[in-house]
């Protein structure tokens, strides 16, 4: 056990200090991915190589040409880029890859966030129930399980989730104590929005509203509340009523510069309420890979194992110690963050089930808004953000117990003389006789009970497995995870008897540090590794360009790449053992975002957000199987996947220049311009298809002389040179979206929505050097805000730590 020294310290407190913590969870992280940390590998699996690299690889251009990344050409016709929130553009941290070598600083980067999730949730865990093994465990825990490590394939969600724990303990302190905490959690919070997580920082902020509710009623009266302050006196509810609601306000102005580009790109999206179906829900039967992982489901041939039903993650184990202290703490910890953090973790496992339930339907009909969150599976993010918290309580009511009982008498008032910040708050309520929870014998039944159970109920899932299995099921590798979570769950109650017994040198004294090592090493063998690594090599610039050796090249502004309708299916189905030959391949056929890493334009691209019009453009062409050579022609399509292979490509020499002049006018409706548009007898050299509200700004009504001396594209502009014999449409088959504005010889002019989702204006008869700008107003009044409210933080702290330095007389 955790020895105690004179004056009440204690070996674990000795030892689980912040800083020793801290270098613990990096020697762990270290040793799950040295190849990556050491440069020598680095990740590919899903998303990463086709989504987070060549993001990453494009911010990183733009940064270098001193661009912002508004932005992106090459994918979708043209795609808003800062917009899309979950590329982390103006992330602080994201200078990490800016400023060092890819694709080493992106691994790099991901993991720092890892370490410092675990760090975060230690911090946390520590204030809630002053216990530094506990909060060490919860740390370790919350870094090592199935879902964080899952999202180490998304950047943008492990850095959002890594600030998590930070934003809790932050504004809780700010409601708590006010004046610095504010600025301090404004800034914390801040930095999570940045990173953008959309279904995180949601998950983040409705927790913090139920814990600012549940204090707020208790009034500060109890001295459980945070409410009550260090020296006892109870903080009146008016206090917390005003200072919760300037923390969210003071949050969003500060991160109104990402914010309010991402909710106009929202609503001008494809996204909108009813958008999302219940796909990827957990199944009926997923509770079982909470106690036997690889249960249920096949490893793919990358590697990586999935559970049958839902693709998001690839496990959501926390860990068999985890479980076990945090159903502990459910039954025998009566704290009102315990019932508080019980309670949102059984709402959310249920909303995880998604459509396997009627409760999250019917909700769906009732709040239209909870559609937004794609793929229901999510909410489990907040059962692996509560059972370490869980646990930490379920340790720290074991440590009470133990130190009392062996201890002569001392709880864990005495751990609160330590110094580090932020200083660990005990609550009385976990000094043993003073709550009315169960004594040591009562507790240690119910611990050995629940681990009776979770043994029974793995068996019960190794015997379901073996009778009912799933025709591709693997029943022996099914059968010895079951067996080896067994084997961790013994060794983890061996432990747990351990600690319980009375304070003597020998093992007890390391027993919190084995047990923590064995929470790592359990969720670190629980299936096949969920992040397969490959050689940096995979990732080199221009290598598909140079393999592929097109004839036209698609180049900006001059053409573009498509795959077609089977190909695109087949990129689905397509995979290899070897995860590096799985990317390479893919990457030959530019899936995903992977044509970003040779600046290779294409008709298709993998983002989470869309302009609406451009997306029904999709749907149109990878809708169905039908052919659309005329609409290919109008986007500048030279190279076509072969129906061979779809690393084969085809040049298509009927494509036309991506700005064209001289269309004649048609009015139609969206329907019928979609429906227009599929038809052969569409030829964009010769019309254009226009709104019929666009006729106020046209006043042509035939074809006519016109033609494009030049072009030129850029990022956020495109450059031409037009001369017409009369008033003249110019058509630029770019994605129409309203922050681009038009400048005719730099004077504005009116820019129109054309074949559906490109882009037309009018220009007068003559010369004329026209200019195409993307100018984000949303982002600008959005900067000036942030700027504003950051600097007036920054006075306001500086007045506050003045006052308080104040000599007083």
């Amino acid at each position: 056990m955790c020895v105690q020294q004179n004056g009440g310290k204690n070996l674990c407190d000795k030892f689980f200090t912040p800083w020793r913590f801290a270098l613990l969870l990096a020697l762990l992280i270290l040793a799950t991915f040295p190849q990556v940390l050491l440069g020598l590998e680095t990740f590919v699996i899903r998303d990463y190589g086709f989504f987070a690299y060549p993001l990453a690889h494009f911010q990183r251009e733009c940064f270098w040409h001193g661009e912002l990344p508004l932005w992106d050409p090459y994918n979708n016709c043209g795609v808003p880029f800062l917009a899309q929130w979950n590329t982390m553009p103006l992330y602080p941290p994201s200078l990490i890859y800016l400023l060092l070598p890819l694709p080493w600083s992106l691994g790099f980067f991901c993991l720092l966030h890892l370490w410092f999730a675990g760090f975060g949730m230690f911090f946390l865990a520590r204030r809630w129930t002053g216990n530094s093994f506990a909060a060490a465990f919860a740390g370790v825990a919350f870094a090592f399980n199935g879902l964080t490590l899952n999202l180490l394939m998304w950047p943008s969600h492990i850095a959002t989730l890594s600030w998590m724990p930070w934003v809790v303990l932050a504004v809780e302190l700010a409601w708590r104590e006010g004046g610095q905490k504010i600025i301090l959690a404004a800034f914390i919070g801040a930095l999570q929005m940045l990173a953008g997580g959309p279904e995180i920082i949601f998950l983040t902020w409705i927790l913090l509203l139920a814990l600012w509710v549940q204090q707020f009623i208790a009034g500060g009266g109890d001295a459980s509340s945070p409410a009550f302050s260090a020296t006892g006196a109870s903080q009146p509810r008016i206090a917390m009523l005003r200072r919760f609601p300037l923390v969210v306000a003071l949050v969003i102005a500060l991160a109104a510069v990402q914010l309010l580009p991402f909710l106009d790109l929202a609503a001008h999206s494809q996204r909108s309420a009813g958008y999302a179906d219940t796909r990827w829900s957990m199944p009926g039967w997923g509770w079982a890979n909470f106690l036997v992982p690889m249960a249920f489901g096949r490893t793919w041939t990358e590697g990586v194992f999935f559970q049958y039903e839902q693709s998001w993650t690839s496990s959501y184990y926390l860990g068999i110690g985890a479980l076990w202290l945090a159903l502990l703490a459910v039954w025998t910890v009566r704290e009102r963050r315990v019932r508080l953090l019980s309670a949102a973790a059984l709402v959310a496992l249920i909303f995880a089930f998604g459509g396997n339930t009627f409760i999250y339907p019917a909700l769906r009909k009732i709040i239209p808004q909870l559609s937004l969150m794609t793929y229901p599976i999510k909410y489990v993010i907040f059962v692996a953000f509560s059972a370490p918290l869980l646990a930490a309580f379920a340790l720290a009511r074991l440590f009470s117990l133990s130190s009392t009982k062996g201890g002569e008498g001392r709880g864990e008032e005495a751990e609160t003389s330590q110094s580090q910040i932020p200083a660990p708050q005990p609550s009385p309520r976990l000094g043993g006789a003073r709550e009315k929870t169960p004594r040591s014998k009562d507790f240690q039944k119910r611990l050995v009970l629940v681990g009776a159970i979770l043994l029974a109920l793995i068996a019960g899932i190794l015997f379901w497995a073996w009778q009912f299995p799933f025709p591709t099921d693997d029943v022996h590798a099914t059968l010895r995870n079951g067996l080896s979570r067994a084997f961790f769950l013994l060794l983890t109650g061996a432990l747990l008897f351990v600690l319980m017994r009375a304070p003597k040198p020998g093992l007890r004294r390391i027993a919190p540090l084995i047990l923590v090592v064995v929470a790592w090493l359990d969720v670190f063998k629980h299936e096949p590794p969920q992040n397969p690594t490959v050689l940096p090599s995979v990732y080199e610039l221009n290598l598909a360009r140079i393999k592929l050796a097109m004839n036209p090249q698609p180049e900006l502004g001059s053409s573009r790449a498509m795959i077609t309708t089977k190909e695109f299916m087949d990129f689905i189905h397509f995979a290899l053992s070897d995860p590096k030959n799985n990317f390479l391949g893919k990457r030959l056929g530019f899936c995903g975002n992977a044509n970003l890493l040779d600046a290779v334009p294409k008709v298709d691209g993998f983002f989470s957000l869309t302009p609406r019009e451009g997306d029904d453009l999709n749907s149109l062409l990878y809708g169905t199987t039908n052919e659309f050579p005329r609409l290919e022609d109008f986007m500048g399509v030279s190279q076509i996947t072969a129906p061979d292979e779809f690393f084969h490509w085809q040049t298509r020499k009927t494509f036309l220049p991506l700005v064209t002049a001289g269309q004649k006018p048609v009015f139609l409706d969206n329907a019928n311009t979609l429906r227009a548009l599929g038809q052969n007898s569409f030829d964009g050299s010769k019309i254009v298809f226009l709104p019929p509200e666009a006729k106020l700004f046209v006043t042509t009504t035939n074809p006519t002389t016109a033609r494009v001396l030049n072009s030129k594209f850029e990022t956020r502009s495109v450059d031409a040179e037009v001369e017409a014999a009369g008033p003249s449409l110019v058509v630029v088959a770019q994605t129409y979206y309203h922050n681009w504005r038009v400048y005719v010889d730099d004077q504005p002019a009116h820019l129109l929505r054309a074949n559906y989702a490109f882009q037309a204006f009018q220009v007068p008869a003559g010369r004329h050097h026209v200019r195409l700008a993307y100018e984000d107003l949303a982002f600008q009044f959005g900067a000036a805000v942030s700027i504003c409210m950051a600097v007036n933080c920054f006075i306001f702290l500086h007045l506050l730590r003045k006052r308080q330095f104040r000599p007083q007389y």
